[in-house]
């Protein structure tokens, strides 16, 4: 992990630069070090683990969309929160994240589950947690990732134009208290996952929401 640093774009890098030597940055290393040395396998591989902030560079983010931590099945994640490598089966959560927007778009449903195509356009896809062992789910949790995940979510809060931040679920929607209101638009929903999509996820209406709010604002909608 002694490498972790210069692999991320530039904007980010100076926006995060604290974060990167604040000493729960120097605990994540090690920890991630002595997990590698026990054998353990670690989701994302190490040069997809910035890929939310490398495809999506600081000052082109419009809309934010917050995960928890990556998926833990072998060749899921690559560093994009909800996003699946091309060829992988598309995730229930993803699944109903594509229900929504069919049904409030009225676009076809993709036949990938890349959500790079969203990266390249603004769409900062953030997980909270940016590495996970296999096959365990939150085991990387308090290790460090939070302060750093954190940091960037601030970030995006202190650009000067605004951004529409999409938080669902419990988890997500606790970072709400960070962000300012008054310039950016939040948009709160139950998860995705089919544990909770009916419960206000499945038409929440956010993805035009958030293109009516962008629009409104002088920036080019996201095709989503």
């Amino acid at each position: 992990m002694s490498s972790i640093q210069p692999q991320i774009e530039n904007t980010w890098l100076e926006a995060l630069n604290k974060a990167f030597q604040d000493p729960s940055f120097a605990h994540l290393k090690h920890f991630l070090t002595q997990e590698k040395k026990k054998g353990k396998i670690i989701f994302p591989p190490g040069p997809e683990i910035f890929n939310a902030f490398n495809v999506t560079p600081l000052p082109q983010v419009k809309v934010v969309i917050l995960g928890q931590d990556p998926y833990h099945g072998e060749g899921e994640a690559h560093g994009l929160s909800f996003s699946v490598k091309e060829g992988v089966a598309i995730p229930p959560s993803l699944q109903n994240i594509y229900k929504e927007i069919h049904r409030d778009l009225g676009t076809p449903i993709p036949p990938s589950g890349n959500l790079s195509r969203w990266a390249e356009q603004g769409v900062l896809l953030l997980n909270a947690i940016l590495t996970v062992e296999k096959d365990q789910a939150a085991s990387h949790r308090n290790q460090g990732w939070e302060p750093f995940t954190d940091a960037a979510i601030q970030a995006v809060n202190d650009l000067e134009h605004p951004v529409v931040f999409m938080l669902w679920g419990s988890f997500a929607r606790s970072k709400a208290p960070m962000i300012n209101r008054q310039k950016h638009l939040i948009l709160e929903a139950p998860h995705p996952s089919p544990l909770s999509a009916y419960r206000g996820f499945m038409g929440c209406g956010h993805f035009s929401k958030a293109n009516e709010f962008l629009l409104e604002h002088h920036n080019q909608p996201i095709k989503w």
